[in-house]
C-alpha cells in the first residue's frame, strides 16, 4: 500500500533543484531527450517525498512551481549573454587545412539556434557572445545571428559583464547567461537568470536556476531563447508569423 505523506514536502527551486537534478544526468545521455528530462525530475521527486509518480496533485503542484518561478525570471530578460564552445556549439573544435595548407580551427552551429537568435534581435532582447578563444568562425556565426556584443579571446568574463551593464544600462535581474563550465559559474552569480546546457558539469548545473535538456551545439540556445519569448508573450506572434 503506497503511504502519501499527510504535509506538503519542501519543494525546491532554482539552484537548489538543478543541484539534486544533477546526480542522474548520465540517464538518457544517448540521445533520448525526453527520457533524461524525465529522470531528473523522478530523481527530484523522490528526494523530496514524493513516493509516487501517479501522485498527481502534488506533482502538479512540484512542477508549477519549478514554471513558475523560471517564467518569472525569464520575463525580465533583455539582455542574454552566452559562452561558444560547450553552448553554440558541441565543444568540439575542428581543424582543417587553409588554401595555402595551414591549420584552421573551425566549428559546427546549429541552424534552429541561429533562427531563435534573430527572433531575439526582433524583439529588441540584446544577444552577447563571450568567449576565451580566437575563431573567425565564431566571428562569422555572430553576424549570421545578429549578436549585439561579440567578445573573443577574453578569459575574464566578468569586466566583460560590468561594461555591457553600465554600457546598456539594465541590472542584473534584466541579463541571462548560458554557460556549461566551471569558467561561467562567475557569471552564472551575477545574473538575474542562470542557465547550464545539459551538457554542463554537474558542478555548474548546481549554480544554475534552469538546466537545458538540450545541449550544447544541438539546440540548447533555441530551447532559451523559446523560455525567454514564451515568458514575455511574444510566441503567440511569432508562430502565426510562420503560420503554424
Amino acid at each position: 500500500m503506497i503511504q502519501v505523506q499527510d504535509h506538503e514536502p519542501q519543494i525546491p527551486t532554482g539552484r537548489k533543484l538543478a543541484q539534486n537534478m544533477q546526480q542522474t544526468d548520465g540517464v538518457g545521455a544517448s540521445g533520448d531527450r525526453q527520457a533524461h528530462a524525465l529522470a531528473r525530475l523522478k530523481h527530484a521527486i523522490t528526494c523530496y517525498g514524493f513516493r509516487d509518480p501517479l501522485d498527481h496533485r502534488r506533482l502538479s503542484i512540484f512542477i508549477l512551481r519549478m514554471t513558475t518561478e523560471t517564467t518569472q525570471l525569464a520575463a525580465k530578460i533583455r539582455l542574454l549573454l552566452m559562452d561558444v564552445d560547450g553552448v553554440l556549439t558541441d565543444g568540439k573544435l575542428l581543424n582543417v587545412p587553409d588554401a595555402a595548407g595551414n591549420m584552421v580551427e573551425t566549428k559546427g552551429f546549429d541552424s534552429q539556434d541561429g533562427i531563435g537568435l534573430q527572433w531575439m534581435s526582433w524583439k529588441g532582447i540584446a544577444t552577447v557572445l563571450i568567449s576565451g578563444r580566437q575563431s573567425p568562425a565564431t566571428a562569422e556565426r555572430a553576424k549570421q545571428c545578429k549578436f549585439r556584443y561579440v567578445y573573443q579571446g577574453h578569459i575574464e568574463k566578468i569586466p566583460i559583464l560590468e561594461e555591457i551593464m553600465a554600457d546598456v544600462g539594465l541590472t542584473k535581474e534584466q541579463v541571462a547567461y548560458i554557460g556549461d563550465d566551471l569558467t561561467d559559474v562567475v557569471v552564472m552569480h551575477r545574473v538575474g537568470l542562470a542557465i547550464a546546457t545539459a551538457n554542463a558539469r554537474p558542478e555548474v548545473k548546481a549554480q544554475a536556476h534552469y538546466v537545458t535538456t538540450a545541449p550544447g551545439g544541438s539546440g540548447a540556445v533555441r530551447e532559451v531563447v523559446e523560455l525567454i519569448l514564451k515568458a514575455q508573450g511574444y510566441w503567440e506572434e511569432i508562430l502565426k508569423k510562420y503560420e503554424a
